[in-house]
């Protein structure tokens, strides 16, 4: 069982960062798959970045490349999503994810636990 905690959502303006951070319980956190997911209102629950166990492959939103940058410490259990840059439309709740075994990083079936989410609300 791993249980995630997102934190650092919050208001910012156009082209101001934030830096998202997932906590993981468990043991086995260097073995899961990591991703960043996103849902706005009336919208489908969309990819937006996902990390291999050992952080060798990532995988970004064509509209979030070179802004966002996905991270993880297996030390601290914790993954980090740093977002540069935010725009109006970057505005949803986030989620952290983690998938064990083969992840095909954008499906949302294939992760196992999620977070409850954390805000993002980017003004213009």
């Amino acid at each position: 069982q791993v249980q995630l905690v997102e934190s650092g959502g919050g208001l910012v303006q156009s082209g101001g960062s934030l830096r998202l951070s997932c906590a993981a319980s468990g043991r086995t956190f260097s073995s899961y798959s990591m991703g960043w997911f996103r849902q706005a209102p009336g919208k489908e629950r969309e990819l937006v970045a996902a990390i291999s166990w050992i952080g060798s492959r990532t995988l970004y939103l064509d509209s979030v490349k070179g802004r966002f940058t996905i991270s993880r410490d297996n030390a601290k259990n914790t993954v980090y999503l740093q977002m540069n840059s935010l725009k109006p439309e970057d505005t949803a709740v986030y989620y952290c994810a983690a998938g064990a075994g083969r992840v095909r990083f954008g499906f949302v079936s294939d992760y196992d636990y999620w977070g409850q989410g954390t805000q993002v609300t980017v003004s213009s």
